[in-house]
């Protein structure tokens, strides 16, 4: 092999192409040198932005008393502001040209170099002037400190340095032709010219160092090259070839990695070893057709992989070369290095699918979703046509990981996910965001109808029944669909919109789908303004108990209140308890929230008659707190309310969580003297099983029956005679919830219930009518007595 030769040995060095002004395209290397130009300009950019302040700063004191100050000021702020501009921007291009530069970014310095000179020309034309002798010599000694600054610091972009230079000095020395001293100018025209020289040479002695370190890093990477010639068996192998492409004594582990005789390729194109049996039909693949290019334009390039065949097999090939040229510049052809690189490929498509598809199902992830969704929006862009995303979340999902564990559920969804594959065509691509979430993209959403079709179509295949390690399991799905760019031009916004969707799906009660709609974007914003609102209705003392009557159900009077909660704000008036208690437990806010209500209902109870009772509502995630009861004794002890005055009303769902310990909580409570009462029974996922283990004081009738018994709605009134059955065998007493009627109180009391609440006996009321209504209730039990 011949010896290459650097273009840089010579220390010759183009001026043209020093100065910008000329591309010596045939020598590899002017674009790291350019590079090297620009970034020691950067790194000296803030040094004479200070320079050209300071000097500026410096005039204005000298012309002060001889000049209005709003001219210097105006000079001043010029000068400021284009050397600002000019050191922004050589700091960015030295953060965009830290290896290569082209020839336009040297060039285009002289626009800087002009710039800089025309303001600071203005000083000598101007100011000159009107400048006595000793303005004049400090005059001249500030622009001579300027220019040997810059033709010192900013010597490395020559072109640009001595434009300043050159009009700088011309501007001073026609001041003093005009002023009668042509001996000075002439000095001065010496003085640039001299510095001008010095700012050429520096910059020489600049690119000629940066041209060494690049002909020693070449032969260090010849010598490298080299020495992985002679390493173990599986290591790289060098070729090389000459000016017509053709293969320079091939050496044996090249021939040996490439299935052939090493005498028998020398002289061959490297294209037709590289392309095999694909030589004859032209059908190259396209990073065969890149390291063609690449030889064509005679550039070096590193890293390129290329499939090739040998023996039939496919293998992956990383090759690395350079251009070579002999001492007359003329190209001789290339060298470089070449490696198997097939199992590392592997085990990097191997790692490359691991981040890419989901562990549990097999479905791409959320990063193959997002990828392929940006895709199918840029060809639906292109092509102009429609996307579509869906988002699929399952309904009732967590009731099975809560009752049965995470490991049937992961088998749940592992079935989930094949039976939505075997719904995709090649136009969808179905995915696993995480948890119980699944995503669609649709390629081509043309049809609104057919994309509908598919979300039906989930929901129903989704909602059959599943046979898990021999438990029957029912859930179901609810979707949200964006279709593009109807909804959105981007894949987050087509995201965000699906999201939307699937929220009014899951609101409306799961097991059905909704496209987007912009007035999901005003509710979802009416939400996070609520949300917010809620975090500060604590602090901002919005939030207020009222109380409901409760009543015994033979005679009518007062056995207690039930306290219920209500948020009063200050723009959006009453707030739904129905809005704004949901939104509480989604956001974490009903633990700190309950606090609140039942310390506040504990204190005022404690001020009423010792027979009356408060109920007070507890969420599920309170009693999941292991503070929980702690807090119940501390309110108890700090209000003086007696245990026995205080009822908690849970539901069913505080049941649904196994191996939480609401249930040791709720004996906890019990063995305080706390009662329990058991709402909404008959709503949710009933049992007996919980009733027997946790002792209840009372059953709570949902109005919900009362109403359709009053209707007399047979399955109504069987339900409530077999709760209030139930309850007496058990010595728990029931309560009918929303009475409002004669014939509902004349229905319930025939019925058997032990007590009556709702509008029949009493609204909710304000705690001053609440206290009302116990004092008219004690003045009533006096009287009796």
């Amino acid at each position: 092999m011949t010896e290459q030769t650097s273009q840089f040995a010579d220390p010759k060095i183009d001026t043209r192409a020093l100065l910008g002004l000329y591309d010596p395209k045939d020598q590899a290397g002017w674009s790291a040198i350019r590079a090297a130009q620009l970034n020691d300009a950067g790194q000296r950019a803030l040094f004479m932005f200070a320079a050209n302040v300071i000097g500026a700063s410096i005039i204005v004191m000298i012309f002060a008393p001889l000049l209005p100050l709003q001219h210097l000021f105006a000079w001043a702020a010029l000068v400021a502001a284009v050397s600002a501009a000019v050191t922004f921007h050589r700091l960015a291009i030295r953060r965009h040209t830290r290896t290569d530069a082209t020839i336009r970014r040297v060039r285009d310095t002289w626009l800087e170099g002009a710039g800089l000179a025309a303001v600071w020309s203005v000083a000598p034309l101007a100011f000159g002037q009107v400048a006595d002798i000793h303005a004049a010599l400090a005059l001249w000694i500030v622009l001579s400190v300027l220019m040997t600054a810059y033709a010192y610091a900013m010597a490395s972009l020559p072109l640009a340095t001595i434009i300043f230079l050159i009009v700088t000095g011309g501007s001073f020395s026609t001041t003093l032709l005009i002023n009668g001293s042509p001996t000075l100018a002439a000095t001065t025209i010496l003085f640039t010219l001299l510095l001008s020289i010095i700012c050429y040479g520096r910059g020489k002695a600049l690119v000629l160092i940066r041209a060494s370190e690049l002909s020693l890093s070449e032969r260090n990477e010849t010598v490298s090259m080299l020495l992985r010639e002679f390493e173990d068996a599986n290591a790289d192998w060098l070729w090389e070839t000459d000016a017509q492409r053709r293969i320079l004594r091939a050496s044996p582990r090249f021939a040996n990695s490439i299935g052939v005789d090493p005498t028998a390729i020398n002289g061959k194109p490297f294209l037709e070893i590289l392309a095999g049996s694909a030589w004859e039909s032209g059908n190259f693949p396209q990073g065969l057709r890149v390291f063609s290019d690449h030889l064509k334009r005679r550039e070096s390039f590193r890293e390129l992989l290329l499939p090739v065949y040998v023996d039939g097999e496919e293998r992956w090939w990383e090759m690395t070369a350079s251009p070579r040229f002999d001492e007359q510049g003329s190209f001789t052809g290339f060298r470089g290095v070449g490696s198997d690189v097939t199992e590392a490929r592997a085990s990097a498509d191997k790692i490359n699918r691991m981040a890419r598809y989901d562990a549990l199902t097999g479905l791409p992830n959320r990063m193959l979703i997002n990828e392929t969704l940006r895709r199918a929006v840029m060809e639906a862009d292109r092509w102009n046509r429609r996307c579509a995303f869906m988002m699929i979340d399952l309904d009732r999902f967590k009731a099975v990981n809560d009752t049965l564990g995470h490991p049937v559920g992961d088998r749940l969804l592992s079935r989930v996910s094949k039976r939505l594959k075997e719904l995709m065509s090649d136009n969808e691509m179905i995915g696993r965001l995480g948890g119980d979430e699944f995503a669609v993209v649709i390629r081509d959403a043309s049809d609104t109808e057919a994309v509908e079709a598919l979300a039906r179509q989930i929901i129903e295949t989704l909602s059959r029944p599943y046979e898990v390690d021999q438990h029957t399991l029912y859930i179901g799905a609810s979707v949200g669909i964006a279709i593009g760019p109807r909804d959105g031009r981007t894949g987050e916004t087509l995201v965000r919109s699906a999201d939307l969707a699937l929220y009014r799906s899951k609101d409306q009660g799961g097991g059905v789908f909704h496209a987007y709609a912009p007035d999901l974007h005003v509710v979802a914003e009416e939400r996070r303004v609520l949300e917010i609102a809620l975090r500060e209705a604590l602090d901002k003392d919005q939030l207020h108990l009222t109380y409901q009557p409760v009543v015994n159900t033979i005679d009518g009077a007062l056995t207690g209140f039930e306290a219920l909660l209500r948020w009063t704000h200050p723009e959006y008036g009453a707030i739904s308890p129905a809005k704004f208690v949901p939104m509480a437990e989604e956001a974490r806010l009903i633990a700190p929230i309950g606090e609140w209500v039942l310390r506040n209902a504990c204190h005022e109870a404690a001020r009423w008659d010792g027979s009356v009772r408060v109920a007070v509502n507890v969420s599920a995630e309170q009693l999941h707190s292991p503070n929980f009861v702690t807090m119940v004794t501390q309110t108890l002890a700090q209000s003086g309310l007696a245990p026995e005055r205080l009822e908690l009303e849970v539901t069913e769902s505080v049941f649904m969580r196994e191996g939480t310990g609401a249930v040791q909580v709720l004996d906890k409570l019990l063995n305080l003297g706390v009662r329990l009462s058991l709402d909404d029974f008959g709503t949710g996922y009933s049992s007996l099983g919980y009733l027997s283990r946790t002792r209840f004081s009372s059953i709570k009738v949902d109005r919900s029956f009362v109403q359709s018994a009053s209707r007399n709605v047979p399955e109504a009134v069987a339900i409530i005679r077999a709760v209030v059955a139930l309850a007496d065998s058990l010595g728990m007493t029931t309560t009918a919830e929303g009475v409002e009627t004669e014939d509902e109180y004349q229905m319930v009391q025939h019925l058997g219930c032990s007590r009556i609440q709702g509008y029949y006996f009493g609204r909710p009321l304000p705690v001053e009518e609440a206290r009302a209504l116990i004092a008219g209730h004690m003045t009533n039990k006096s009287a009796v007595a």
